[in-house]
């Protein structure tokens, strides 16, 4: 059997633009959300998002580079090339074809499409740049990538909405285990903080309108939660072969030992009530990871802050884990980082492989009055200092897809 470890870490996030920033928020219950300032909001009822603050895309691309792909890619670029820095692995002539790339996002390029759109309205398409589609395709974050590295193992795409993360981490975990690889960059990329899409997530009315508040407009299981909270930014993770990472004295992080998978066949954004989807992907993880669902200590929750998901994930745990879904620690980091779409998985899993690693539980920050049928031990408010063993992240999306990541600690090591 070729295990799979997570030994580098790479976060651009709305709590911090490097993975030290972002954790040390997240453990310390800090808010990432804020007033929309990339435009004008006045015409619409949210006006709240989690933008990403500081970041500075010359750290990381040459001046030329930086107009010809969109930000989500500037992102995720940034958060992989941190990850790598993180894991100490250099891409090698020697070792290029057995390291793969599969980075996703949930919508790519809506920057550019939305600012190319309305340039080819007022300008016309002799003004649309020949780097618009290379730039704003989602594939691109992991082609580019591949062309800065050297990387020539298998490198793609995932798009499936909100699960987009857990999908690409999954993919990658599947790659090394079937042989194809000794090592996988994988995660999410978003930035969506357009107009255009904010002006649909306005119209279908899922966000929160907590505007007087932005730092407690995110509310996972609270009776008074209204809507999630847009927001920006990448999740990398290093995932490789044990025993590769091993003779070269990688610093493991965890050991990743499963995923599930499913989709709900019910609604293109609602959950069935009874978390039925949910439910699947989180028994596939843990029956292929070889545990039985009382081994499982803690789950970074889906947890979006919506009426219909919180409450349908929180049947989900309970059907799935029966008594011990009053053992289990529950957070949702969303909470404090906004809801990223296709980077969210991948944020998810890193924090919830760091909770592994430091044996601290993140909050559920604005929990204040817990929903009635949300009463599952979900961390409120302040970080726990809690040794785990066996973790879940959960990922679900529109259309109905579920994907549930499953690590488990490892020993801190020094490197070798």
């Amino acid at each position: 059997m070729r295990n799979v470890v997570v030994t580098g870490i790479g976060l651009i996030t709305p709590l911090g633009i490097s993975t030290e920033e972002s954790w040390k928020a997240c453990i310390a219950g800090q808010s990432g959300i804020g007033p929309v300032t990339r435009f004008s909001v006045e015409r619409y009822p949210t006006r709240i998002a989690g933008e990403v603050k500081g970041f500075d895309a010359k750290k990381y691309f040459e001046p030329k580079e930086i107009r010809r792909f969109d930000l989500f890619n500037h992102y995720a670029t940034g958060a992989a090339l941190d990850a790598l820095k993180d894991a100490q692995l250099d891409v090698t002539p020697e070792n290029s074809e057995r390291v793969g790339i599969i980075i996703g996002s949930g919508i790519g390029g809506l920057i550019s499409i939305t600012d190319t759109t309305l340039m080819l309205a007022k300008d016309g398409p002799r003004y649309v740049t020949p780097f618009f589609i290379p730039g704003a395709i989602i594939n691109m974050a992991s082609g580019y990538l591949a062309i800065r590295t050297g990387a020539r193992g298998p490198n793609y795409a995932v798009v499936s909405a909100c699960a987009t993360g857990n999908h690409a981490i999954a993919d990658g975990f599947h790659t090394i285990r079937r042989g194809e690889a000794d090592v996988m960059i994988v995660g999410g990329a978003e930035a969506s903080i357009a107009e255009l899409g904010f002006a649909g997530f306005c119209s279908a009315k899922a966000m929160s309108k907590r505007n007087d508040e932005p730092s407690r407009a995110s509310r996972p299981f609270d009776k008074d939660r209204d809507g999630f909270v847009l927001s920006e930014g990448a999740g990398i993770l290093i995932l490789e072969e044990e025993e590769f990472a091993r003779r070269r004295g990688a610093r493991m992080y965890a050991r990743m030992l499963s995923c599930g998978m499913s989709a709900d066949a019910f609604h293109v954004t609602a959950p069935p009530e009874n978390g039925e989807g949910a439910q699947l992907a989180m028994k596939r993880a843990i029956e292929y990871a070889g545990l039985k669902p009382e081994q499982i200590d803690y789950i970074n929750a889906h947890g979006t802050s919506t009426e219909l998901g919180d409450a349908a994930e929180t049947r989900a745990v309970k059907l799935v884990f029966n008594s011990h879904a009053k053992e289990l620690a529950i957070s949702s980091t969303k909470s404090m980082t906004g809801h990223l779409l296709g980077a969210a998985g991948a944020i998810e899993a890193a924090f919830t492989v760091l909770a592994l690693y430091e044996g601290i539980l993140p909050p559920t920050i604005n929990l204040d009055t817990p929903d009635p049928e949300c009463d599952l031990d979900y961390v409120p408010n302040t970080a726990r200092k809690k040794k785990i063993n066996y973790a879940l992240s959960n990922g679900f999306g529109f259309g109905g897809t579920n994907a549930t990541v499953c690590f488990e600690r490892v020993e801190k090591q020094e490197r070798i």
